[in-house]
């Protein structure tokens, strides 16, 4: 996706949001949302993405190598989210593995100085956003 995208840290108590600048080289931290209803959720992210002028949505996706067949995973919590918000958008929705963005979001965290206890969701939806933006620029995403 060409122009400026939107990023999505799911979480069950919080989503971090986080945006990259109109060439898709650099993203910074936004926002965290904290959850309420799928319906206030939806229409705050939809409303910061009309605000920002996104053209499209990133969404972390935690992968779990380790779950068993059948096994229910946060990844399937994602994915039944992303159903949902799918209904209430029309930008283009991708996922992008999210796996070790919290540790780096956490290191991230240290450097900008950060109490130990603040949130970290919009820093992780930025490293999540930069790693895909790195990997479209080398041809390896999207």
């Amino acid at each position: 996706m060409k122009g400026k995208l939107l990023c999505i840290d799911h979480g069950l108590k919080r989503i971090g949001l986080a945006v990259s600048d109109a060439l898709g080289i650099s993203a910074r931290e936004l926002t965290i949302v904290h959850r309420t209803t799928n319906i206030e959720d939806f229409a705050r992210i939809n409303h910061i993405a009309n605000e920002q002028r996104v053209v499209g949505i990133v969404v972390g996706m935690p992968v779990n190598s380790e779950a068993q067949p059948g096994e229910y995973t946060q990844g399937d919590t994602v994915r039944k989210w992303i159903e949902r918000f799918t209904q209430t958008t029309a930008l283009p929705i991708v996922t992008w593995d999210e796996q070790l963005s919290s540790l780096d979001a956490r290191e991230l965290s240290i450097q900008k100085g950060r109490k130990v206890r603040e949130p970290i969701d919009d820093l992780a939806a930025r490293v999540i956003l930069q790693s895909y933006l790195d990997a479209a620029r080398d041809g390896l995403a999207e």
